[in-house]
C-alpha cells in the first residue's frame, strides 16, 4: 500500500530528539536474524549518512545563519537515527561478517532498483556496477571461508548466489570513465529520482565502511583486499553520484533527501520481519515526516515553492521489497552476467572491452595500478584459496552463465580487461 507522506500527520521536530536509553536498541541475534534484516539496516544507515553529509555541505555553502540553524536542528535528529540503527549490530558480529552483508546490499538492492527503473540509461548504470559488486561478494566470501571457516551462503541466507562477476582486477578504470550523464529532476520519473539517490547513498556507505574499517582487519591479505575494493567503491560513488541532477537548488535537494528517507523507511517497515527492528524503522519514519515537513517549510519560505515543484503529486512509487523477489533477483544477475560480463566504460557510455582503441586510457590505467596480477589482492585471495583447497568457494544454484568463469581451479584475470 502506497501513501503520500505530505498527507501524513508529522510530529514536531523538537519531539523527535531521544535520550540515550532510546538510542541504544536491543541488537539482533546474528545467528537467527534474517539476512535481509541486516541488509535493510545497512541501507537505512547509508541513507542517514547521506542526509547528514548533505546537510553539512549545505551549511558550509550557506551564509544565512537562521537557515543554518534550521539545518542543524534536523541534522541532530538524523544523527540520532543513525546511532540508533548502528546499535542494532551485535557485539559478536565481526568486520568480515558485516562486509558480506554490505555486499549483499550492493547486489540485491541494485537488482531491486534496476527492476523498478524506467530510464534505460540509469538502468544500464545499475547493471554495470552490479556485476562488480557481485564479484566483491565472491572475493570476500572466499576470504571469510579460508580465514574464519564460515560459509558465506549461510550469511546471505541462500538469497544471493556467490560466484565470480566481472573480475575485480578488470574494474580499475581511469577516473574519466566513471562520470555519467546526470538526470533532469524536472523530467525524470519519481522512481528514477529515488533510485539514483538510494544507490548513491548505499555505495557511499560501503565506501566509507571499507575505507575507515578495512585496516582493522586481522590479516595482511584481508587488509589489502579491503584497500583494493574500497577503491572500486570510490569509483562506484563517482559513477552513481554523477547521475544525480546538478541543477536543483540546495533546498530542492534537501526536500528530495527527506522525501527519499520517508520512502525508504516506509518500504523497510512494510518489508521487515524482525519486530524490534520493524519498530525502529517505524519510529524513524515518523521522525522523517517531521524532517520532510521542515524541508517543505524552508523551501516555501526561501524559494516560494511547494513540494510539488520537486516530487510532483507526492504519492510513493512502488515500494522496495527484498524477501518477495529473492529468486527473481538470482536470475536477473545471471542474465546480466551472460550479456555484459565483458563490458567496460567509455566516458559516459559502455562498450565491450575489445572495442576500445588499443591506446585507450582504460588499458593504461588498469596496467599501471595492477602492474602484475600477483600483486593484486582480489586475485591473490582466490589464488590462495585454490592453493589450499583445490578449487574456489562458491554458492551456485546452476553452472555459471559465463563459460570462461566456470573453471573453479583457476581465477580468470583477463575477462573484461
Amino acid at each position: 500500500m502506497s501513501i503520500n507522506p505530505f498527507n501524513e500527520k508529522a510530529p514536531k521536530l523538537e519531539k523527535c530528539y531521544e535520550n540515550w536509553k532510546q538510542l541504544y536498541q536491543k541488537a539482533y541475534d546474528k545467528n537467527a536474524v534474517d539476512p535481509y534484516t541486516k541488509v535493510r539496516i545497512i541501507l537505512a544507515s547509508g541513507a542517514e549518512f547521506e542526509a547528514v553529509w548533505y546537510s553539512h555541505q549545505f551549511s558550509r555553502h550557506c551564509d544565512n545563519n537562521d537557515l543554518r540553524r534550521e539545518l542543524a536542528a534536523v541534522r541532530r535528529s538524523e544523527q540520532q537515527q543513525q546511532k540508533k540503527l548502528a546499535s542494532l549490530k551485535p557485539l559478536d558480529e565481526n568486520l568480515l561478517e558485516v562486509t558480506i552483508s554490505y555486499e549483499q546490499v550492493a547486489v540485491d538492492l541494485t537488482v531491486n532498483l534496476a527492476l523498478l527503473e524506467n530510464d534505460k540509461y540509469v538502468k544500464a548504470a545499475l547493471d554495470f556496477a552490479l556485476l562488480e559488486d557481485f564479484d566483491h561478494l565472491y572475493r570476500f566470501a572466499d576470504l571469510l571461508e579460508m580465514e574464519q571457516g564460515a560459509k558465506g551462503e549461510l550469511l546471505v541466507g541462500g538469497y544471493t548466489e556467490i560466484m565470480p562477476g566481472r573480475p575485480t582486477i578488470s574494474e580499475h578504470r581511469h577516473p574519466f570513465d566513471d562520470i555519467r550523464r546526470h538526470i533532469n529532476m524536472k523530467t525524470a520519473s519519481l522512481a528514477t529520482k529515488l533510485n539514483t539517490m538510494i544507490i548513491t547513498a548505499a555505495e557511499q556507505q560501503t565506501m566509507n565502511y571499507y575505507m575507515n574499517l578495512g585496516t582493522f582487519y586481522t590479516s595482511d591479505l584481508g587488509r589489502k583486499l579491503f584497500t583494493e575494493i574500497a577503491m572500486i567503491e570510490e569509483q562506484h560513488v563517482s559513477h552513481y553520484g554523477s547521475l544525480l541532477d546538478v541543477n536543483s537548488t540546495w533546498l530542492e535537494c534537501l526536500l528530495m533527501h527527506e522525501y527519499n528517507e520517508c520512502y525508504l523507511y516506509y518500504s523497510l517497515m512494510q518489508d521487515e520481519t524482525n519486530e524490534n527492528v520493524r519498530k525502529v524503522f517505524e519510529q524513524c519514519f515518523l521522525q522523517e515526516l517531521a524532517h520532510l515537513n521542515k524541508a517543505r517549510q524552508l523551501l516555501n519560505k526561501y524559494e516560494n515553492k511547494d513540494y510539488d515543484a520537486v516530487v510532483g503529486e507526492g504519492t510513493f512509487p512502488e515500494l522496495l521489497a527484498f524477501d518477495k523477489y529473492a529468486e527473481r533477483n538470482k536470475q536477473y544477475v545471471r542474465d546480466v552476467l551472460a550479456k555484459t560480463i565483458k563490458n567496460t566504460s567509455l566516458l559516459e557510455d559502455y562498450t565491450k572491452v575489445e572495442s576500445l582503441p588499443e591506446e585507450y586510457e582504460f588499458f593504461k590505467y588498469n596496467t599501471q595500478v595492477n602492474k602484475m596480477p600477483t600483486y593484486v589482492a582480489s586475485h591473490n585471495v582466490i589464488g590462495s584459496y585454490i592453493g589450499e583447497f583445490g578449487e574456489d568457494y562458491r554458492f551456485e544454484t546452476a553452472p555459471h552463465p559465463v563459460k570462461e568463469l566456470r573453471d573453479r581451479t583457476t581465477d580468470n584475470t583477463e575477462i573484461g580487461r
